[in-house]
């Protein structure tokens, strides 16, 4: 869990956090989560974050932060995961003492926690399995990294028409850890715990209502996450609803637009730390769109996560939904979408070939970057030593600039071939899903590789839009914090981006060089040919 605090001019003044695994060692968790015997049930203990919840505030508290300066609040939470709260819940939430901690009247009575010289936890009374059992029916959630739910996939899917059916419905096919299908498994393996569910929240609606002291709504944009909102009339589908679980809709509550306000803040902060009675509580959202509105995205926009695995940020007007990416409600803007794609062969696949070919260091690396001409030639290639997720490749391919496959290229053709084929990837991938570069687009690269200024010429080529550099350490958590904001003024009445104009601007890293978009307009073309020969080829021609 991570607070930030952000002043009238949007400076942040405060950041805390606290670490599942090393401040809440008796939950045994590893990176947060629990993962099962089959290797692809991936839960967390819901109590677990209650009480990360309980210490922040504490931790705030001794160090004399002043609560009753917090005009509105909003957060993030870990997109698709879901919390089952038992019915009764909400005359709990309700009627919370100031004089105790949330987990300890969260959890069953008479079950004391103790924590043996080990870490490893004991409970007194009740077994582990019973935790959380006073207001959750289920004591660990489905978390995102979960993947055991494929046949509920393939039932919703067949439900609705198909995988790109229900794409153009919710904004993705089905996904294994998306939450209607979580929910689908719950309801059809532990039916007694679904009947006895009272309200099904997301992980961001769950936290939003412990500060609200009432069920919170799920917002629009979080909830495009479930594989159940109709993305375009922000509407449950009912067809998506009937082949998940019955009652479903009343467990659900109705969906809100993301920049709502929800409520005031619940009696129990403000007698216990000092919050002011009028604190307006903004619906909180899920972490990706939080980054979207951390890093002020505006339309036409796109934001470059260039980590582990890259992702792609996309503020869309007009989404055309496929089988691959995902489209959301766009969280600071109702009548717009955002648009998710992630890479998995990024900053790993980059720093093997450099390690490959410029004896491990970036500056040789970038040398070939500016020694090879813009379009390499002709020469183009593919590198996914892990099997890519858009598209579904793997291997390395490479192309002469007569279209024939090669085995090898000179190191600094295999360089630039490598960096110019990440980016053309993502800007043909963007552009199926209905993004067109904008007179007024501009590039957000953020993550390890946006430190090199050679790697981000190339995508400045590629897009022919200048590439910006912004400080987004906990976008997500500062995102939150401008949404707040947001809130505070008015919400949809204030375009966001008139509220967040003060927060610091990003620098320009890259512009387009003279000429770019006519080198890159036929390997465009030639690229995604290539590509789909390469698919053919692998998993035989498209259906």
């Amino acid at each position: 869990v991570k607070v930030v605090a952000v002043d009238a001019e949007l400076n942040v003044f405060y950041e805390d956090s606290v670490h599942f695994d090393r401040d809440l060692q008796e939950f045994g968790t590893q990176g947060g989560v629990h993962v099962h015997e089959d290797g692809l049930t991936v839960t967390s203990p819901v109590l677990m974050w209650v009480q990360a919840l309980d210490i922040i505030l504490e931790k705030m508290k001794a160090s004399g932060f002043d609560f009753s300066q917090v005009l509105a609040l909003s957060g993030a939470g870990q997109q698709h995961g879901s919390v089952y709260w038992k019915a009764g819940a909400s005359q709990v939430l309700a009627s919370l003492s100031p004089d105790l901690l949330l987990h300890e009247q969260l959890q069953p009575s008479r079950t004391v926690l103790r924590v043996p010289p080990s870490g490893i936890s004991s409970w007194d009374v009740m077994p582990p399995g019973d935790a959380g059992k006073a207001c959750f029916s289920i004591s660990d959630c489905p978390v995102w990294m979960d993947s055991s739910t494929t046949a509920q996939c393939r039932q919703l899917e067949a439900t609705v028409g198909g995988a790109q059916a229900l794409s153009c419905l919710t904004g993705s096919r089905a996904y294994e850890r998306f939450t209607g299908n979580q929910i689908a498994k719950l309801y059809q393996q532990n039916p007694e715990a679904y009947s006895h569910t009272e309200r099904i929240s997301l992980v961001s609606s769950f936290a939003a209502s412990l500060f609200l002291g009432s069920h919170s709504p799920i917002d629009y944009s979080d909830g495009s996450g479930m594989n159940l909102l109709r993305i375009q009339d922000k509407v449950w589908s009912q067809a998506c609803l009937g082949a998940c679980a019955p009652h479903l809709e009343e467990k659900l509550g109705l969906p809100v637009p993301s920049c709502s306000v929800v409520g005031a803040i619940s009696s129990y902060f403000v007698q216990r730390y000092g919050f002011p009675p009028g604190c307006k509580v903004v619906a909180f959202t899920g972490d990706n769109p939080a980054s979207l509105a951390g890093m002020r995205l505006e339309e036409g926009d796109i934001a470059v996560s260039l980590g582990t695995s890259d992702t792609l940020f996309l503020w869309l007007q007009e989404p055309t939904p496929t089988l691959e990416g995902h489209i959301f409600c766009n969280p600071v803007d109702p009548q717009h979408y955002m648009a998710l794609l992630c890479f998995k062969n990024g900053s790993l696949m980059r720093e093997k070939i450099r390690d490959e070919l410029a004896s491990s260091s970036w500056s040789e690396f970038s040398k070939a970057l500016q020694s090879t001409e813009m379009g390499n030639c002709g020469n183009l290639g593919f590198y996914f030593d892990v099997m890519e997720i858009t598209p579904e490749i793997i291997g390395r391919h490479r192309f002469s600039a007569e279209n024939h496959e090669v085995s090898a290229f000179p190191w600094d053709v295999e360089i630039r071939a490598l960096i110019e084929g990440q980016f053309m990837a993502k800007k043909i991938h963007a552009e199926g899903l209905g993004y067109r570069v904008m007179p007024k687009t501009k590039i957000l690269a953020t993550g390890g590789a946006s430190h090199n200024r050679d790697i981000l010429q190339v995508l400045a080529d590629v897009f022919g839009t200048p590439v910006y550099v912004i400080d987004t350490a906990n976008s997500a958590c500062v995102g939150s914090a401008y949404r707040a904001f947001h809130g505070l003024a008015a919400g949809t009445d204030v375009p966001f981006s008139e509220v967040v104009k003060l927060a610091p601007n990003p620098r320009l890293a890259a512009a387009p060089t003279p000429g770019a978009s006519q080198v890159y307009e036929a390997l465009l073309q030639r690229y995604a040919m290539l590509e789909q020969r390469i698919l053919t080829q692998t998993r035989g021609p498209p259906e």
